[in-house]
């Protein structure tokens, strides 16, 4: 089964409202075996929503409608649906008496363009709402010959996702034959998305039944594979199976097969070895500190660190020599793997990490560019320093060079 929530409401094109409904409705709906194959956001405009849900009438199953149930002129879900399947609007008696009650309540007396809330769809079910006074509609109907089930609900959060829980979930379960989707998420670092699809595609084209997607993002690939199947157990056997075999292909990139992130996977492995972290950092400013204690827990294994921003800092509380900094620059090999070490001695960490490099947009030369930066590690074996030269805006390089200096941790580790 396939369904298309729309969003309806003019503000969330704009650059301040987003839509952030659909989120729960989508999780939701996988729950019970529906698949979300679109979402859609159309303004104010009756012509355009009508366009828009005879669309969705057309490709999917079910239809999600949020919004544009209330009482002023651009709320036109109502209308649209209407227009959309030829069918009547009739204002209900228990309607209008239920928003006189309402007002009521607020000892106020009702405007008149509230009574088009009471407006109910020809053959629908009235969902009621204890939290607004917009009331749900439900619709199962047929449309081109096949069955076509709406849901129209209140588009503020509070009111749209207790309604959808308590009043379209129940009618859903019952209408649809049972369904389960089945999920799992792998996650690799610091290989191109190209060359992960290279190697990930021969083998989860062959696997029909199970949707694969691929997401990258500075330095971080996630394939999320999805199946849906009759049965819970038959549809994770299907995606276990394909997971196994891309875990295989990506091998020493791989970092996560059930979807924790990669300072999560870090510190995972720093507790397994009852190990520690400090780190040293200039160009990232404390980012690379901030990932780590963002996991709950963290202060297991992660002692701390210092931004070393000025050349002062990095002696001061690194222990870099200032005639080694004077000698290669700030941003060089040796002033990185000096980080390293002296961090790790300081602290008395297991591991230690020094980062410098130059962010940008500003600070670049000929010899050593924007996007320039050096990641180092200690430990009390080796010291080991990787070169990257990472192209993007200040925070894409600062993003990436974090990536890079977890990464770096874990396969210290591995």
């Amino acid at each position: 089964m396939k369904a298309e929530i729309i969003a309806v409401g003019s503000e969330m094109l704009t650059p301040w409202r987003q839509d952030s409904n659909s989120l729960y409705l989508t999780e939701k709906l996988n729950e019970i075996g529906v698949t979300v194959a679109f979402k859609t956001i159309v303004g104010d405009r009756k012509k355009d929503l009508v366009g828009a849900i005879r669309t969705a009438l057309g490709r999917t199953d079910i239809v999600a409608l949020m919004g544009g149930l209330g009482p002023t002129e651009d709320d036109l879900t109502r209308e649209a649906v209407a227009e959309s399947l030829s069918i009547a609007l009739r204002r209900d008696a228990q309607q209008v008496a239920a928003l006189h009650a309402r007002a009521a309540t607020w000892r106020i007396v009702m405007p008149e363009n509230n009574l088009k809330q009471a407006d109910v769809l020809e053959g629908a079910t009235i969902l009621p709402n204890p939290n607004g006074s917009a009331p749900g509609q439900w619709l199962d109907v047929t449309y081109s010959g096949y069955r076509k089930l709406i849901l129209l609900v209140p588009g503020p959060p509070n009111e749209c996702l207790a309604m959808f829980d308590a009043e379209c979930l129940p009618r859903l379960r019952a209408a649809l034959p049972p369904r389960y989707i089945a999920k799992r998420t792998l996650k690799a670092a610091m290989i191109p998305e190209s060359q992960a699809d290279k190697l990930a595609a021969p083998i989860y084209t062959a696997y029909k039944d199970v949707e694969t997607t691929i997401l990258a993002k500075t330095g971080d690939i996630q394939l999320t594979l999805l199946c849906t199947k009759p049965s819970l157990e038959a549809a994770q056997q299907r995606v276990d199976e394909l997971a196994g075999r891309l875990e295989e292909a990506l091998e020493q990139w791989l970092y996560s097969s059930e979807g924790e992130s990669l300072e999560q996977t870090v510190l995972d492995c720093l507790g397994f070895r009852n190990a520690t972290l400090a780190v040293a950092e200039s160009c990232t400013g404390g980012m690379l500190a901030e990932r780590i204690t963002a996991v709950s827990g963290s202060s297991r294994s992660f002692l701390g660190g210092a931004v070393v921003y000025s050349n002062e800092m990095k002696t001061t509380l690194a222990g870099v020599p200032p005639e080694l900094i004077e000698r290669h620059g700030a941003v060089s090999e040796e002033v990185a793997k000096a980080l390293a070490e002296g961090i790790r001695q300081r602290t008395g960490a297991t591991i230690g990490v020094g980062v410098t490099g130059i962010a940008g947009p500003t600070g670049g030369t000929d010899t050593k560019p924007v996007g320039l930066v050096y990641i180092a590690i200690s430990d009390a074996e080796k010291n080991e320093v990787l070169e990257r030269n990472f192209r993007g805006a200040r925070d894409r390089v600062r993003e990436w060079t974090t990536t890079q200096a977890l990464d770096l941790i874990r396969r210290r580790l591995m």
